[in-house]
Parts: structure tokens; sequence; C-alpha cells
């Protein structure tokens, strides 16, 4: 990868919810990126419940397509909600199916996490766990800044855009720092 190249970013919600405030998140980065990275989202939605059964009678369709987006992916970026202080069941499973061997794509990924929530917390909890998670599967896990929305059903307008400046500026700043997160990623493994 140059420091031209056009960075790719496989980006999903942890939500399924019609209205989701992180599939809002989702769609709000990808509008709010700098020039050179373009985002393709993933829909957890067809991603079937995970089973050692299933898997044995042959990766579904969904779950290799997804592997194969994340693979070809220069970084991912995951928006959670939190449910129960943890991540939703829809995104463990999701990940407990992209993450079999073989050499599954998350190894030396670069990764960023956002999570937007109506509540104070703003998903603190849920990006934790998801750190920890992350970071067992060994992806490159950009640690800051942290995008914590609190408030989502204020911070995200009808139109799925940031009501406000400073969420658009936090926003607008951890996509930066993943670009560049991305770049020194590419560099270092080219050496």
């Amino acid at each position: 990868m140059t420091g031209n190249q056009t960075l790719r970013v496989l980006a999903m919600s942890g939500s399924l919810r019609k209205g989701s405030y992180n599939t809002a998140v989702v769609r709000a980065c990808a509008a709010l990126a700098p020039d050179g990275m373009t985002f393709d989202i993933l829909d957890l939605a067809p991603v079937p419940l995970f089973s050692q059964d299933v898997e044995a009678a042959g990766m579904p369709d969904a779950v290799r397509d997804a592997r194969e987006r994340i693979a070809a992916a220069d970084g991912v970026l995951i928006a959670t909600p939190e449910y129960n202080s943890s991540i939703p069941g829809v995104l463990k499973n999701a990940l407990d199916w992209f993450s079999r061997p073989p050499a599954h794509p998350f190894v030396g990924k670069p990764l960023a996490i956002i999570g937007a929530s109506p509540g104070r917390l703003g998903t603190a909890r849920a990006q934790l766990h998801l750190r920890q998670i992350m970071g067992r599967l060994n992806a490159v896990i950009l640690t800051g800044p942290e995008v914590l929305i609190s408030g989502a059903d204020q911070a995200i307008g009808e139109d799925g855009s940031f009501t406000d400046d400073a969420t658009a500026s936090f926003v607008r700043q951890l996509l930066a720092d993943f670009a560049s997160l991305i770049r020194h990623t590419a560099a270092r493994c080219a050496d």
C-alpha cells in the first residue's frame, strides 16, 4: 500500500434493529471519512447461529463472503451497542464465525471501535469487552480516541447524521487516526 492508495474499510454494526443507532453511526462514518477512505458495510443479519455441526457441513455462504470481505479490507470498523454491559449476541456470534480456523481474517488487521447508546455510559463496557475479544483475535486495535456516543437518541438525527459538531469532530478524529494506523500497519508489514 502506498501513501496515496485508497483505504478500504469494512464496517459492521452489532445491531440488527431497523432504526439502529449503531448502523446510523456506521453510515455517518462513511459520510465523514477522510479523502482516500472508502467503506463497505457488512450486514450481519444473514449470519446463522454458530454451530460446529453447521460448520462441519460446510462454511455457510454468508460467513464465507464476510470472511473474504474482511480479508480484502485494509481495516475493520465495528460499531457496537451495549447489551447487559457487553456486546450484543449477534456481534459475538458473527465474530465466533469469522474467527474460525483456518487462517481467520482478523490477525494483524487494523480495527477501530465506536459505539452509540441512549444511555449515559455510551457503550463504554461493551467497547472494553470488544477490545478484549479482538485482542485475543490478534487484531491491531486503535487505542484512541475512544468514541462513546451517549444520548444517541439526541446525538443522531432522523437523517442518520450527528446533531452536534462535537460528536462529528470526535468521529472525524477517530477516522483520521484509523487511517494513520492502517498505513502504519501496512508499512510495518511490508518491511
